[in-house]
Protein backbone atom coordinates (compact mmCIF):
# COMPACT_ATOMS: atom_id res chain seq x y z
CA UNK A 1 0.00 0.00 0.00
CA UNK A 2 1.38 3.75 -0.80
CA UNK A 3 0.47 6.73 1.39
CA UNK A 4 -2.21 7.53 3.51
CA UNK A 5 -4.90 8.55 0.76
CA UNK A 6 -5.74 12.37 1.10
CA UNK A 7 -9.09 11.47 2.09
CA UNK A 8 -7.64 9.46 5.10
CA UNK A 9 -6.26 12.68 6.74
CA UNK A 10 -7.97 16.31 7.50
CA UNK A 11 -4.86 18.69 7.68
CA UNK A 12 -5.32 21.62 9.46
CA UNK A 13 -2.85 24.50 10.53
CA UNK A 14 -2.72 26.39 13.38
CA UNK A 15 -0.62 28.73 15.16
CA UNK A 16 2.90 26.86 13.71
CA UNK A 17 1.66 23.65 14.56
CA UNK A 18 0.50 20.79 11.79
CA UNK A 19 -2.31 18.71 13.46
CA UNK A 20 -2.82 15.32 11.67
CA UNK A 21 -6.15 13.30 11.88
CA UNK A 22 -6.49 9.48 10.96
CA UNK A 23 -9.61 8.10 9.71
CA UNK A 24 -8.95 4.84 10.84
CA UNK A 25 -11.06 3.27 8.62
CA UNK A 26 -9.13 3.98 5.60
CA UNK A 27 -5.43 2.52 7.22
CA UNK A 28 -4.62 -1.18 6.41
CA UNK A 29 -4.19 -2.93 9.47
CA UNK A 30 -0.64 -2.96 9.29
CA UNK A 31 -0.61 1.08 10.12
CA UNK A 32 -3.14 0.50 12.14
CA UNK A 33 -2.13 -1.83 14.67
CA UNK A 34 1.74 -2.14 14.07
CA UNK A 35 2.35 1.45 13.55
CA UNK A 36 -0.21 3.58 15.65
CA UNK A 37 0.49 6.73 16.43
CA UNK A 38 0.63 7.25 20.49
CA UNK A 39 4.43 8.11 21.13
CA UNK A 40 5.91 11.10 22.23
CA UNK A 41 9.45 12.30 21.60
CA UNK A 42 11.12 10.63 24.25
CA UNK A 43 9.96 7.21 23.75
CA UNK A 44 10.73 7.96 19.55
CA UNK A 45 14.63 8.64 20.89
CA UNK A 46 13.93 5.16 22.69
CA UNK A 47 13.48 3.19 19.83
CA UNK A 48 16.09 5.37 17.23
CA UNK A 49 18.33 4.48 20.22
CA UNK A 50 17.58 0.97 20.18
CA UNK A 51 18.21 0.48 16.11
CA UNK A 52 21.30 2.51 16.08
CA UNK A 53 22.97 1.64 18.88
CA UNK A 54 23.25 -2.07 19.09
CA UNK A 55 26.17 -4.71 19.71
CA UNK A 56 27.27 -4.25 16.27
CA UNK A 57 28.96 -1.17 17.82
CA UNK A 58 31.25 -4.15 19.10
CA UNK A 59 32.56 -4.63 15.52
CA UNK A 60 33.98 -1.48 15.31
CA UNK A 61 37.46 -2.40 16.44
CA UNK A 62 37.57 -4.79 13.75
CA UNK A 63 36.64 -2.31 11.37
CA UNK A 64 39.40 0.16 12.05
CA UNK A 65 41.65 -2.74 12.33
CA UNK A 66 41.17 -2.99 8.30
CA UNK A 67 41.42 0.96 8.10
CA UNK A 68 44.00 2.23 10.61
CA UNK A 69 44.11 4.73 12.65
CA UNK A 70 43.73 7.73 10.46
CA UNK A 71 40.87 6.06 8.46
CA UNK A 72 39.15 4.39 10.83
CA UNK A 73 38.24 7.24 12.66
CA UNK A 74 37.70 9.55 9.51
CA UNK A 75 34.97 7.09 8.80
CA UNK A 76 33.50 7.16 12.03
CA UNK A 77 32.92 10.61 12.23
CA UNK A 78 32.06 11.59 8.82
CA UNK A 79 29.16 8.24 9.30
CA UNK A 80 28.17 9.69 12.07
CA UNK A 81 27.69 13.63 10.60
CA UNK A 82 26.28 12.08 7.58
CA UNK A 83 23.76 10.14 8.93
CA UNK A 84 22.61 12.35 11.81
CA UNK A 85 22.32 14.80 9.00
CA UNK A 86 20.16 12.50 6.41
CA UNK A 87 17.81 11.30 9.16
CA UNK A 88 16.90 14.57 9.52
CA UNK A 89 16.10 15.15 6.38
CA UNK A 90 14.00 12.11 6.18
CA UNK A 91 12.33 13.89 9.27
CA UNK A 92 11.50 16.74 6.84
CA UNK A 93 10.26 15.22 4.39
CA UNK A 94 8.51 13.55 6.11
CA UNK A 95 6.73 16.31 7.77
CA UNK A 96 6.63 18.49 4.79
CA UNK A 97 4.64 15.32 3.09
CA UNK A 98 1.93 15.24 6.13
CA UNK A 99 1.29 19.41 5.38
CA UNK A 100 0.39 18.45 1.95
CA UNK A 101 -2.11 15.53 2.83
CA UNK A 102 -0.16 13.03 2.71
CA UNK A 103 1.34 11.11 5.93
CA UNK A 104 3.97 8.46 5.19
CA UNK A 105 4.22 6.01 7.29
CA UNK A 106 6.91 3.64 5.95
CA UNK A 107 9.73 3.79 3.79
CA UNK A 108 7.82 2.28 1.01
CA UNK A 109 5.33 5.16 1.19
CA UNK A 110 7.82 7.31 0.58
CA UNK A 111 9.16 5.84 -2.26
CA UNK A 112 6.40 5.63 -4.00
CA UNK A 113 5.11 9.40 -3.20
CA UNK A 114 8.57 10.64 -4.29
CA UNK A 115 10.31 8.10 -7.10
CA UNK A 116 7.05 5.95 -7.68
CA UNK A 117 5.43 2.81 -7.42
CA UNK A 118 7.56 0.76 -9.14
CA UNK A 119 10.91 2.10 -7.94
CA UNK A 120 9.08 1.36 -4.07
CA UNK A 121 7.64 -2.00 -4.94
CA UNK A 122 10.60 -3.81 -6.81
CA UNK A 123 13.77 -1.93 -5.29
CA UNK A 124 13.40 0.77 -1.69
CA UNK A 125 10.77 -2.05 -0.64
CA UNK A 126 12.96 -5.13 -0.82
CA UNK A 127 16.29 -3.16 -0.14
CA UNK A 128 14.01 -2.51 3.28
CA UNK A 129 13.16 -5.76 3.59
CA UNK A 130 16.67 -7.01 2.97
CA UNK A 131 18.50 -4.87 5.83
CA UNK A 132 15.57 -5.34 8.80
CA UNK A 133 15.20 -9.07 8.28
CA UNK A 134 18.46 -9.52 7.81
CA UNK A 135 19.64 -7.69 11.24
CA UNK A 136 16.84 -9.94 12.51
CA UNK A 137 18.67 -12.84 11.37
CA UNK A 138 22.04 -11.06 12.34
CA UNK A 139 20.93 -10.51 15.84
CA UNK A 140 19.88 -14.13 15.99
CA UNK A 141 23.03 -14.99 15.11
CA UNK A 142 24.83 -12.95 17.71
CA UNK A 143 22.49 -13.82 20.54
CA UNK A 144 23.46 -17.45 20.10
CA UNK A 145 26.81 -16.58 19.97
CA UNK A 146 26.63 -14.42 23.13
CA UNK A 147 24.73 -17.56 24.64
CA UNK A 148 27.39 -19.80 23.50
CA UNK A 149 30.25 -17.75 25.38
CA UNK A 150 28.13 -17.64 28.23
CA UNK A 151 27.79 -21.48 27.90
CA UNK A 152 31.44 -22.17 27.82
CA UNK A 153 32.30 -19.57 30.48
CA UNK A 154 30.28 -22.00 32.66
CA UNK A 155 30.80 -25.77 31.63
CA UNK A 156 34.68 -24.99 29.76
CA UNK A 157 34.43 -28.73 29.06
CA UNK A 158 30.75 -28.21 27.38
CA UNK A 159 30.36 -29.83 23.68
CA UNK A 160 26.95 -27.85 22.52
CA UNK A 161 26.87 -26.54 19.42
CA UNK A 162 26.59 -22.85 18.34
CA UNK A 163 22.99 -23.43 15.76
CA UNK A 164 21.71 -25.07 19.27
CA UNK A 165 21.80 -21.46 21.18
CA UNK A 166 21.11 -19.74 17.87
CA UNK A 167 17.76 -22.26 18.19
CA UNK A 168 17.08 -20.58 21.77
CA UNK A 169 18.07 -17.12 20.92
CA UNK A 170 14.90 -17.41 18.63
CA UNK A 171 12.69 -19.26 21.03
CA UNK A 172 13.06 -16.29 23.01
CA UNK A 173 12.49 -14.40 19.89
CA UNK A 174 8.94 -15.97 19.64
CA UNK A 175 7.61 -14.93 22.47
CA UNK A 176 8.79 -11.14 22.47
CA UNK A 177 7.28 -10.66 18.43
CA UNK A 178 4.05 -11.66 19.68
CA UNK A 179 3.75 -7.63 20.86
CA UNK A 180 1.04 -5.72 18.94
CA UNK A 181 2.50 -2.78 18.25
CA UNK A 182 5.46 -1.03 17.20
CA UNK A 183 4.23 1.56 20.70
CA UNK A 184 4.25 -1.67 23.01
CA UNK A 185 8.14 -2.06 22.60
CA UNK A 186 8.56 1.68 24.29
CA UNK A 187 9.77 0.55 27.81
CA UNK A 188 11.82 -2.35 26.14
CA UNK A 189 13.17 0.49 24.40
CA UNK A 190 13.95 2.21 27.11
CA UNK A 191 15.83 -0.56 28.89
CA UNK A 192 17.83 -1.14 25.74
CA UNK A 193 19.40 2.13 25.70
CA UNK A 194 20.11 1.71 29.13
CA UNK A 195 21.59 -2.03 28.45
CA UNK A 196 23.89 -0.18 25.65
CA UNK A 197 26.13 2.25 27.91
CA UNK A 198 26.22 -0.22 30.11
CA UNK A 199 28.00 -3.19 28.01
CA UNK A 200 29.81 -0.16 26.09
CA UNK A 201 31.38 1.02 29.32
CA UNK A 202 32.40 -2.52 30.48
CA UNK A 203 33.66 -3.48 26.63
CA UNK A 204 35.57 0.07 26.76
CA UNK A 205 37.00 -1.13 30.64
CA UNK A 206 37.67 -4.57 29.47
CA UNK A 207 39.88 -3.43 26.29
CA UNK A 208 41.71 -0.58 28.33
CA UNK A 209 42.35 -3.35 31.11
CA UNK A 210 43.65 -6.18 28.84
CA UNK A 211 45.79 -3.34 27.25
CA UNK A 212 47.30 -1.74 30.08
CA UNK A 213 47.85 -5.63 31.49
CA UNK A 214 49.19 -7.24 28.17
CA UNK A 215 53.51 -7.74 28.03
CA UNK A 216 52.92 -7.96 24.30
CA UNK A 217 53.73 -5.36 21.56
CA UNK A 218 50.62 -3.99 19.70
CA UNK A 219 50.72 -3.57 16.23
CA UNK A 220 48.46 -1.31 14.46
CA UNK A 221 49.60 -1.78 10.73
CA UNK A 222 46.81 -2.45 7.95
CA UNK A 223 47.37 -6.58 7.46
CA UNK A 224 47.54 -8.08 3.94
CA UNK A 225 48.87 -7.63 0.24
CA UNK A 226 47.19 -4.18 -1.43
CA UNK A 227 44.42 -5.87 -2.87
CA UNK A 228 43.21 -7.67 0.55
CA UNK A 229 43.66 -3.88 2.23
CA UNK A 230 41.53 -2.77 -0.23
CA UNK A 231 38.67 -4.75 0.03
CA UNK A 232 39.16 -4.82 3.52
CA UNK A 233 38.36 -1.19 3.82
CA UNK A 234 35.18 -1.43 1.83
CA UNK A 235 34.39 -4.19 4.06
CA UNK A 236 35.36 -2.08 7.11
CA UNK A 237 33.07 1.18 5.50
CA UNK A 238 30.29 -1.48 5.35
CA UNK A 239 30.88 -2.81 9.28
CA UNK A 240 30.64 0.97 9.69
CA UNK A 241 27.55 1.66 7.71
CA UNK A 242 25.55 -1.18 9.72
CA UNK A 243 27.22 0.29 13.25
CA UNK A 244 25.08 4.11 12.03
CA UNK A 245 22.53 2.04 9.83
CA UNK A 246 18.71 2.73 10.78
CA UNK A 247 16.73 2.11 7.94
CA UNK A 248 12.94 2.71 9.80
CA UNK A 249 13.29 6.12 10.38
CA UNK A 250 9.48 6.79 8.90
CA UNK A 251 8.48 3.99 10.84
CA UNK A 252 9.70 5.36 13.77
CA UNK A 253 8.56 8.52 12.79
CA UNK A 254 4.84 6.61 11.97
CA UNK A 255 4.75 5.86 15.98
CA UNK A 256 4.59 10.01 17.16
CA UNK A 257 1.28 11.26 18.15
CA UNK A 258 0.66 14.35 16.32
CA UNK A 259 1.50 16.97 16.18
CA UNK A 260 4.94 15.76 15.13
CA UNK A 261 6.85 18.80 13.52
CA UNK A 262 10.17 18.88 15.82
CA UNK A 263 10.10 15.80 17.86
CA UNK A 264 11.96 13.85 15.49
CA UNK A 265 14.97 15.76 15.86
CA UNK A 266 15.33 15.90 19.92
CA UNK A 267 14.61 11.89 19.79
CA UNK A 268 17.55 12.05 16.97
CA UNK A 269 19.80 14.27 19.94
CA UNK A 270 19.13 11.83 22.28
CA UNK A 271 20.43 8.94 20.03
CA UNK A 272 23.34 10.88 18.81
CA UNK A 273 24.09 11.41 22.23
CA UNK A 274 24.31 8.29 22.99
CA UNK A 275 26.21 7.25 19.87
CA UNK A 276 28.86 9.75 20.65
CA UNK A 277 29.84 8.21 23.62
CA UNK A 278 29.48 4.49 23.06
CA UNK A 279 30.81 3.98 19.29
CA UNK A 280 34.13 6.00 20.37
CA UNK A 281 34.65 4.76 23.78
CA UNK A 282 34.35 1.08 21.89
CA UNK A 283 36.20 1.53 18.73
CA UNK A 284 39.04 3.45 19.92
CA UNK A 285 39.94 1.39 23.21
CA UNK A 286 39.32 -1.85 21.74
CA UNK A 287 41.54 -1.26 18.45
CA UNK A 288 44.52 0.55 21.18
CA UNK A 289 43.50 -2.75 22.69
CA UNK A 290 44.29 -5.20 20.64
CA UNK A 291 45.40 -3.51 17.40
CA UNK A 292 45.44 -5.66 14.42
CA UNK A 293 44.56 -8.40 16.15
CA UNK A 294 40.81 -7.39 17.17
CA UNK A 295 38.25 -9.93 16.31
CA UNK A 296 34.79 -9.46 14.33
CA UNK A 297 33.51 -9.12 18.05
CA UNK A 298 35.96 -7.44 20.76
CA UNK A 299 34.48 -10.29 22.81
CA UNK A 300 36.08 -12.63 21.62
CA UNK A 301 39.62 -10.86 22.33
CA UNK A 302 38.40 -10.90 25.93
CA UNK A 303 37.98 -14.35 25.99
CA UNK A 304 41.56 -15.06 23.82
CA UNK A 305 43.69 -12.23 25.41
CA UNK A 306 41.63 -11.29 28.39
CA UNK A 307 40.81 -14.20 30.20
CA UNK A 308 43.35 -14.60 32.47
CA UNK A 309 43.22 -10.99 33.36
CA UNK A 310 39.67 -10.28 33.24
CA UNK A 311 37.66 -11.61 35.92
CA UNK A 312 34.77 -14.06 34.85
CA UNK A 313 31.78 -12.23 35.99
CA UNK A 314 33.02 -9.13 34.33
CA UNK A 315 32.33 -11.05 30.71
CA UNK A 316 29.18 -12.78 31.93
CA UNK A 317 28.01 -9.86 33.13
CA UNK A 318 29.22 -8.47 29.60
CA UNK A 319 27.66 -10.60 27.20
CA UNK A 320 24.32 -11.34 29.24
CA UNK A 321 23.25 -7.17 29.08
CA UNK A 322 24.35 -7.64 25.06
CA UNK A 323 21.83 -10.48 24.99
CA UNK A 324 18.97 -8.52 26.68
CA UNK A 325 19.77 -5.85 24.22
CA UNK A 326 19.57 -7.93 21.06
CA UNK A 327 16.46 -8.87 21.76
CA UNK A 328 15.15 -5.32 21.82
CA UNK A 329 17.12 -4.75 18.85
CA UNK A 330 15.71 -7.72 16.87
CA UNK A 331 12.02 -6.73 18.16
CA UNK A 332 12.27 -3.12 16.79
CA UNK A 333 14.07 -4.69 13.34
CA UNK A 334 10.64 -7.16 13.04
CA UNK A 335 8.37 -4.18 12.87
CA UNK A 336 8.20 -3.32 9.12
CA UNK A 337 8.06 -7.11 8.19
CA UNK A 338 5.06 -7.11 11.12
CA UNK A 339 3.14 -4.19 9.45
CA UNK A 340 3.45 -6.30 6.54
CA UNK A 341 2.07 -9.40 7.27
CA UNK A 342 -0.68 -7.33 9.93
CA UNK A 343 -1.35 -5.91 6.00
CA UNK A 344 -1.69 -8.90 4.47
CA UNK A 345 -3.64 -11.10 7.44
CA UNK A 346 -5.06 -9.20 9.97
CA UNK A 347 -8.39 -7.81 9.74
CA UNK A 348 -8.45 -3.40 10.17
CA UNK A 349 -12.23 -3.91 10.84
CA UNK A 350 -11.92 -6.47 13.92
CA UNK A 351 -10.32 -4.93 17.26
CA UNK A 352 -6.39 -5.47 17.27
CA UNK A 353 -6.78 -8.12 20.17
CA UNK A 354 -9.79 -9.96 18.61
CA UNK A 355 -9.36 -14.06 18.56
CA UNK A 356 -9.47 -13.59 14.31
CA UNK A 357 -6.30 -11.11 14.81
CA UNK A 358 -4.63 -12.85 17.59
CA UNK A 359 -4.50 -15.94 15.89
CA UNK A 360 -3.12 -14.74 12.31
CA UNK A 361 -0.76 -12.59 14.14
CA UNK A 362 0.43 -15.43 16.26
CA UNK A 363 0.89 -17.68 13.17
CA UNK A 364 2.43 -14.95 10.74
CA UNK A 365 5.01 -13.69 13.03
CA UNK A 366 6.23 -17.27 14.46
CA UNK A 367 6.50 -18.22 10.91
CA UNK A 368 8.32 -15.31 10.38
CA UNK A 369 10.62 -16.08 13.45
CA UNK A 370 11.27 -19.73 12.42
CA UNK A 371 12.34 -18.22 9.03
CA UNK A 372 14.89 -15.85 10.68
CA UNK A 373 16.44 -18.36 13.21
CA UNK A 374 16.89 -21.05 10.41
CA UNK A 375 18.62 -18.59 8.00
CA UNK A 376 20.73 -17.48 11.22
CA UNK A 377 21.91 -21.23 11.58
CA UNK A 378 23.09 -21.52 7.88
CA UNK A 379 25.14 -18.03 8.08
CA UNK A 380 27.30 -18.01 11.23
CA UNK A 381 29.74 -15.02 9.90
CA UNK A 382 28.69 -11.97 12.42
CA UNK A 383 31.10 -9.45 10.95
CA UNK A 384 30.79 -10.48 7.39
CA UNK A 385 27.17 -10.43 7.40
CA UNK A 386 27.26 -6.77 9.23
CA UNK A 387 29.46 -5.91 6.05
CA UNK A 388 27.09 -7.04 3.65
CA UNK A 389 23.73 -5.87 5.14
CA UNK A 390 25.83 -2.05 5.60
CA UNK A 391 26.67 -1.83 1.77
CA UNK A 392 23.34 -3.77 0.95
CA UNK A 393 21.19 -1.95 2.55
CA UNK A 394 21.90 0.80 5.04
CA UNK A 395 24.44 2.24 2.71
CA UNK A 396 21.87 3.38 0.26
CA UNK A 397 18.95 3.57 2.37
CA UNK A 398 20.19 5.96 5.09
CA UNK A 399 23.36 7.22 2.76
CA UNK A 400 21.70 7.77 -0.62
CA UNK A 401 18.32 7.55 -0.67
CA UNK A 402 17.53 10.32 1.94
CA UNK A 403 19.17 12.93 0.33
CA UNK A 404 17.33 12.47 -3.27
CA UNK A 405 14.49 12.24 -1.46
CA UNK A 406 14.85 15.85 0.09
CA UNK A 407 16.49 17.21 -3.54
CA UNK A 408 13.01 15.65 -5.18
CA UNK A 409 11.02 17.11 -2.22
CA UNK A 410 12.06 20.55 -1.18
CA UNK A 411 13.41 21.21 -4.86
CA UNK A 412 16.18 23.28 -3.52
CA UNK A 413 18.06 25.66 -6.56
CA UNK A 414 21.14 24.62 -7.78
CA UNK A 415 22.73 28.00 -6.77
CA UNK A 416 21.35 26.84 -2.97
CA UNK A 417 25.15 25.01 -1.24
CA UNK A 418 22.25 21.79 -0.38
CA UNK A 419 21.78 21.06 -3.67
CA UNK A 420 25.12 20.14 -4.67
CA UNK A 421 26.08 18.94 -1.08
CA UNK A 422 23.17 15.95 -1.25
CA UNK A 423 24.49 15.34 -4.56
CA UNK A 424 28.00 14.89 -3.98
CA UNK A 425 26.47 12.64 -1.00
CA UNK A 426 24.27 10.86 -3.43
CA UNK A 427 27.20 10.50 -6.21
CA UNK A 428 29.81 9.37 -3.67
CA UNK A 429 28.00 6.46 -1.79
CA UNK A 430 26.29 5.23 -4.74
CA UNK A 431 30.04 4.45 -5.94
CA UNK A 432 30.98 3.04 -2.37
CA UNK A 433 28.02 0.79 -2.29
CA UNK A 434 28.72 -0.66 -5.37
CA UNK A 435 32.32 -1.75 -4.21
CA UNK A 436 31.24 -2.43 -0.76
CA UNK A 437 28.45 -4.78 -2.03
CA UNK A 438 31.18 -6.70 -4.29
CA UNK A 439 34.11 -6.49 -1.12
CA UNK A 440 31.40 -7.65 1.39
CA UNK A 441 30.44 -10.76 -0.60
CA UNK A 442 34.19 -11.84 -1.65
CA UNK A 443 35.15 -11.62 2.33
CA UNK A 444 32.08 -14.33 3.11
CA UNK A 445 33.26 -16.76 0.28
CA UNK A 446 36.59 -16.34 1.94
CA UNK A 447 35.34 -17.29 5.19
CA UNK A 448 33.04 -19.73 3.84
CA UNK A 449 35.70 -22.25 3.11
CA UNK A 450 36.34 -22.60 6.76
CA UNK A 451 32.69 -23.24 7.47
CA UNK A 452 30.27 -26.57 8.05
CA UNK A 453 26.65 -26.39 7.92
CA UNK A 454 24.89 -26.39 11.45
CA UNK A 455 28.41 -26.48 13.04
Amino acid sequence: MGGVSYEAIAVEEGEGNTQVSHHQKDLDAGALFVLESKGSWLDCGYHLTTSIVSPSLLSLPYALAMLGWTAGISCLVIGALVTFYSYNLISLVLERHAMMGRRQLRFGDMADDILGPRTGRYFVGPIQFIVCYGAVVGCTLLGGECMRIVYHLTWPNGKMELYKFIIIFGGLMLILAQLPSFHSWRYISLLSLVLSLAYSAFAAAGSIYVGYSSQESKDYSVEGNIQNRIFGSFTAIGIIATAFGNGIIPEIQATLASPVKGKMFKGLCICYAVVIVTFFAVAVSGYWAFGNQADSIILVNFLDNGSKSLPKWFILTTVLFVIIQLSAVAGVYLQPSNAALEQTFADPTAAPLSARNVTARLISRSASIVMSTTTAVMLPFFGDLNALLGALGFLPLDFVLPVVFFNLTFQPSKKNPIFWLNSTIAAVFSVVVAIAVFAAVRQIVLDAKDYHLFS
